[in-house]
């Protein structure tokens, strides 16, 4: 098994800057890289204020916040980034852009690294077939935010050695997470429900079913869910949201997955939910406001 010390995270958005963070909270030095160059002090900003609201919360102590960001640094080029013992890619859910970023990184790495993908839908074997390491690369997907949330999914492709995998398991539960195993089916087990049952929200408020603040009131109280579905979607980001429906519609060719032609508006829209500042709710004023 690699013994992993030290970790990169390539794409500095909001999940790679929480996988950063929780990561570097487990002790491990990180080095955050982004095509973007100012992508980079925008997420240490962000991660900063993160640490600093679970310090306010007593989830961790002044002395572990400032050491989990002393062990983020930058990383100016992939070939700086390539050096770790772990590459995570976190970048945007799509496959042609993560497969162009495996190839351009690809080079630079050391025979031992492992590589590994954030995402939250695409094939795990598909994207290790743009690597020269197929049996070293995994899925390993984080759920949001990252820094809070306790599960990891962990996805085998179909080249996948059970080194890789163990080495994956050791080094998620080293970060105090629960991992869970699923197969290289497109969404894997956590979208593959959820995505689902939030475009089916969706269409309850294209055919007026009901409005944006009745059919998540309807599933925190009546379901005992956390946050409504149309809530829910806006955190994750409207466009992540089609992009898994696409790969499912696309992947198991069943129009069950079909997205909700309401998604698909939003989307063009450029409402894409809180990073946006307007999806489902607008979010420009003290308290979020449904937007229909």
């Amino acid at each position: 098994m690699t013994t992993i010390r030290t970790v990169a995270i390539i794409g500095a958005g909001q999940m790679g800057s929480g996988i950063a963070q929780a990561i570097a909270t487990g002790g491990y030095s990180v080095a955050l890289y982004d095509a973007v160059a100012e992508r980079v002090p925008q997420a240490q900003a962000a991660i900063a204020a993160s640490l600093a609201r679970q310090v306010g919360r007593g989830l961790l102590d002044t002395a572990a916040a400032d050491a989990a960001q002393s062990r983020i640094t930058v990383a100016s080029s992939l070939a700086e980034a390539g050096k770790a013992d772990l590459v995570i890619e976190a970048a945007v859910e799509d496959e042609a852009v993560k497969k162009a970023l495996l190839a351009e990184l690809v080079p630079h790495l050391t025979p031992q690294t492992l590589l590994a993908s954030n995402t939250s839908s695409i094939s795990i074997t598909r994207l290790a077939s743009a690597t020269d390491r197929p049996e070293r690369f995994i899925g390993l997907h984080f759920m949001k935010p990252a820094p809070v949330m306790k599960l990891v999914e962990i996805i085998r492709g179909i080249a996948t050695s059970a080194a890789t995998y163990e080495t994956a398991v050791a080094f998620a539960e080293s970060l105090g997470k629960t991992t869970t195993h699923a197969e290289d089916f497109p969404a894997f087990i956590v979208n593959r429900i959820l995505v689902p049952m939030i475009n089916e929200a969706i269409y309850v408020l294209y055919e007026g079913v009901g409005n944006v603040a009745s059919i998540d009131k309807a599933l925190t109280l009546g379901a005992n869910h956390p946050m409504g579905p149309l809530e829910l979607a806006d955190f994750m980001g409207l466009d992540v949201v089609l992009a898994i429906m696409n790969v499912l519609y696309d992947g198991l060719a069943d129009s069950k997955y079909r997205p909700c032609p309401l998604l698909v508006k939003y989307v063009e829209a450029g409402w894409l939910g809180r990073k946006s500042g307007r999806g489902f709710y607008d979010y420009s004023g003290d308290a979020p406001v449904p937007t229909r």
